[in-house]
């Protein structure tokens, strides 16, 4: 196969061989990287053009009459302080830099991958913000740090080419779950704002229908077996030495609403709530743990050897 057909955010087609590994793409170099340059693949917008959030603004709860009970959202907790984040905001952008409390932060979402995740927005003593890259790696998102402008891989948390090469994120926990859950859980929540400074029509969804087909855009590394559906929802969870994924699917057979699971010597409590189909693990002083939720594909191209919890 001497071509790769590439399907653009806006449904525009273009194609790019298999072989090039080009020196630089995106206007980024990819002369030194810790993953193949091969494989860092053009998404179609170009850099920034999927613009990520710089300065977002909030509203209260009651004031977020854009969302139904049933949105999707993203929800992080700081210091006590609590924010949404709607995934029809975050289909467009993709990143949100913000801050709470003079703790700086970012909230990525990959729609081709179905993962959130949030991380620090320190490195070594030294904020960064980001942005978009317009690139990919295993159909996910690159981010780019505006201060060195390496690139980072969101599912591995970890810079893979620049300056910052081999440089770890640190990931703090974050929900997925549907608004109604988050407001009634959290009724002092603030919500991000459709006020981006952008013009979208944030009640279109861009990738709609593309969580109901095993098709992908683009190519990955290391194909999941069919022992599940490509997009099934899994949370992937990462250890010290190894991780482990935990598939809706098995949730749902195990039928509990939490559950402990031991994983590296350590016990994790498997939190399910099958209404609004989202799970997060707590450790054994109740705490949150860092988790991802993401389809089956995505968690396995970046980890074939992963750990999978079974039903009993």
């Amino acid at each position: 196969m001497k071509q790769l057909i590439v399907i653009l955010l806006y449904g525009l087609i273009f194609t790019l061989p298999l072989s090039m590994q080009a020196a630089s793409l995106n206007g980024f170099n990819l002369s030194n990287t810790s993953i193949p340059a091969a494989e860092i693949l053009s998404g179609g917008p170009g850099k920034d053009g999927i613009p990520a959030i710089l300065h977002p603004k909030f509203v209260p709860a009651h004031k977020a009459s854009f969302l139904s009970a049933r949105d999707p959202i993203l929800g992080i907790a700081i210091n006590g302080k609590y924010r949404a984040y709607p995934i029809k905001i975050l289909n467009w952008h993709e990143i949100v830099n913000d801050q709470i409390d003079g703790t700086r932060f970012i909230v990525s979402y990959c729609p081709l991958c179905g993962s959130g995740m949030a991380f620090s927005s320190s490195v070594n003593g030294r904020t960064l913000t980001f942005g978009v890259s317009g690139l990919l790696y295993n159909s996910d998102v690159l981010m780019y740090d505006h201060q060195t402008e390496s690139l980072w891989s969101q599912i591995k948390g970890s810079a893979v080419s620049g300056q910052s090469i081999g440089k770890q994120l640190t990931q703090y926990p974050l929900t997925l779950t549907r608004w109604s859950q988050w407001q009634q859980m959290h009724p002092n929540t603030l919500v991000l704002s459709t006020e981006t400074g952008y013009q979208r029509n944030y009640q279109h969804d861009p990738y709609a229908g593309y969580s109901r087909t095993p098709r992908l855009y683009f190519p990955v590394a290391n194909q999941a077996p069919s022992i599940y559906s490509s997009k099934e929802t899994v949370m992937g969870y990462k250890g010290k030495n190894g991780v482990i994924a935990f598939p809706f699917t098995e949730l749902k057979k195990n039928g509990k609403a939490t559950f402990s699971h031991t994983f590296e010597q350590q016990t994790l409590t498997v939190h399910w709530d099958a209404q609004n189909r989202s799970a997060h693990i707590t450790n054994s002083q109740g705490q949150n743990l860092p988790s991802t939720l993401l389809y089956w594909f995505a968690w396995y191209a970046f980890y074939p050897n992963t750990e999978l919890y079974k039903a009993q």
